[in-house]
């Protein structure tokens, strides 16, 4: 079943948390507030995240192709094993984040917050780090 914004928010707001396997490809959760979801294994793939509070969410093995998570705050969110290839991350704040194993090829970090951020095994080949922080990262 496909899940549209209305939807994810709703059930948000009446205390899910719980959306592990769902496809959200193609939606727009833009400033949408989803602090602690369990997005694991997800799907949303050309999607808008711009400026979403995704902080300590689950994320871990989602389909984030394509995404726009410009602005977005994944403060300690876990990535692990995520495709974000082709993603734009433009000033995303990823501090503390778990991106181990990600796909980042080909995505734009310029000026992201990668500090505390954990990156082993990280795929970044063709990736836009220009002005991005780096400090403390773990590789």
């Amino acid at each position: 079943m496909k899940f549209t914004r209305h939807h994810i928010l709703l059930a948000y707001k009446n205390g899910i948390r719980d959306f592990s396997d769902v496809n959200l490809s193609c939606a727009n959760l833009s400033y949408a507030y989803l602090r602690e979801a369990d997005l694991s294994c997800a799907d949303l793939s050309w999607s808008n995240l711009r400026d979403a509070n995704l902080s300590y969410a689950n994320l871990s093995g989602a389909n984030l192709r394509d995404v726009n998570l410009s602005r977005a705050y994944l403060r300690g969110a876990d990535l692990s094993g995520a495709n974000l290839s082709w993603s734009d991350l433009r000033d995303a704040n990823l501090r503390g984040a778990d991106l181990s194993g990600v796909n980042l090829s080909g995505a734009n970090l310029s000026r992201a917050n990668l500090r505390d951020a954990y990156l082993g095994g990280v795929d970044l080949s063709s990736a836009y780090l220009s002005g991005a922080s780096l400090t403390d990262a773990i590789f």
